[in-house]
Parts: structure tokens; C-alpha cells; sequence
């Protein structure tokens, strides 16, 4: 993926757009430090209800948290 600045974002937005439609990804920093990405967008999730979306691998991996995670939330602002 290419790493682009916030600022560079700012000045071209049409053009990193353009170019996460065309499937190359973009990932924003922001003093050096990963933000955000821009990749293509996937029409078919469009007509997909909510309840019959799947969550992304990834999330498996992530450890499980007891209790209210109401308050990791809390304690991470």
C-alpha cells in the first residue's frame, strides 16, 4: 500500500481516491504514524442486511474480554 501524508490527502483527495477505486490501497499518516486507509469499495455489501454480514477473520484472533467492555472503553479515553 502506498503511504501518503494527511496533508497530501488534503490537497489531491480526488486523486488517492481514484486511485483506492482502482484496488491500490492507501494508507494515511499523520506525523509518521498510520491513521487511516482508503481501499476500493465492495458494492455487494451494499445489498447485504446487517444480520447477515460476517466479521472479518481478523476479529477471531482478538481475545475475549469478560465483563462490561463498557469500561475498556472507558479506560482507554
Amino acid at each position: 500500500m502506498k503511504q501518503i501524508r494527511i496533508r497530501d490527502l488534503h490537497i489531491k483527495t480526488g486523486k488517492w481516491v481514484r486511485k483506492a477505486a482502482r484496488g491500490e490501497g492507501v494508507v494515511i499518516t499523520e506525523q509518521g504514524r498510520p491513521m487511516d486507509s482508503l481501499v476500493s469499495f465492495d458494492e455487494g455489501s451494499l445489498n447485504r442486511s446487517f444480520r447477515d454480514r460476517q466479521t472479518l477473520p481478523e476479529f477471531d484472533a482478538l481475545p475475549e474480554v469478560s465483563g462490561d467492555a463498557a469500561v475498556y472503553i472507558s479506560e482507554d479515553r
